[in-house]
């Protein structure tokens, strides 16, 4: 879900993250796919090309801006409005519902639902059960410093001998000591503390979550003390393939018309809308 989330939220979605209420909009809909033919075209024809009527989706509601309950109960977020969005696109009903995360791929596999749209990382371990649309959304690792620490280019021969705070057992840490082997990295145990670190003035930089780090930043508890310093760091082998909607294996039909109408948000210029409006900060 904007609130800042915390890092042990962050960490399960960037390699877990989403389950959905119903909100006004949504309807009731049956255990079992729902289908439409079209007028013309008899027989094999008509059922080669069947034509959804509803797309009946599952997300978490505890994790903003992704998908969140604001103070009415009403669901909102990034996840939300996507999932909407491709429904227009679809010409179908959205019946959008909220499990909790550990039950969402069970319930899916149970076909309970046709797609989950919760920021599950795509993973070989889940794709031996499910299978994801195109990826939607990356999260990457940035780099943040105080305003009045001197710019120099994020690299690894620029930031020699420099301190660099982050949260133990991240894939950040794993990254900095990887990359970064000759600048001094120090391992807190929270996200919060590291940053806490970066605005006492006790390290150079801090690496984290893009999209934690951002919000920190543009939040109350950093007061205003930092900025993000050189690009994101997308590097899947630490932070992932991207997150992508779960779809049954059992319905392929299902995960090419969620592609295609993936494509034509982004193309519309409506997925960037929808960014904008959940991540208005600079995160990429």
């Amino acid at each position: 879900m904007i609130f800042m989330p915390s890092s042990a939220v962050i960490g399960r979605g960037i390699a877990a993250i989403l389950g959905f209420l119903i909100g006004s909009a949504t309807l009731l809909t049956p255990p079992y796919p729902v289908w439409a033919q079209d007028a013309t075209g008899t027989g094999a024809a008509q059922a080669q090309q069947p034509r959804r009527v509803v797309v009946r989706f599952l997300t978490e509601g505890d994790f903003p801006p992704f998908n969140y309950l604001d103070e009415d109960g009403v669901l909102n977020g990034f996840n939300v409005d996507l999932a909407r969005a491709l429904c227009n696109e679809i010409g179908a009903a959205c019946d959008i519902r909220v499990r909790p995360w550990e039950e969402l791929l069970v319930a899916l596999k149970r076909g309970e639902a046709d797609a989950v749209i919760a920021g599950h990382a795509v993973t070989a371990e889940a794709l031996r059960d499910v299978e994801f649309t195109d990826r939607y959304f990356h999260t990457p690792g940035r780099f943040a410093a105080k305003t009045e620490t001197e710019k120099v280019e994020i690299a690894p021969d620029q930031l020699y001998g420099r301190s660099i705070a982050v949260a133990r057992g991240t894939p950040h840490e794993a990254f900095l000591k990887t990359f970064f082997r000759d600048s001094r990295v120090q391992v807190f145990e929270t996200s919060e503390l590291a940053r806490e670190a970066l605005l006492q003035g006790k390290t150079d930089y801090v690496f984290d979550d893009g999209i934690g780090l951002s919000f920190w930043i543009n939040g109350t508890l950093s007061r205003r003390c930092c900025e993000l310093r050189g690009g994101p760091f997308f590097e899947p082998r630490y932070f992932g393939d991207g997150i992508g909607i779960a779809v049954p294996r059992s319905d392929p039909q299902i995960r090419a018309l969620l592609n295609s109408a993936l494509h034509k948000v982004r193309s519309s210029g409506r997925f960037d809308e929808i960014v904008s409006r959940y991540f208005p900060h600079r995160v990429f």
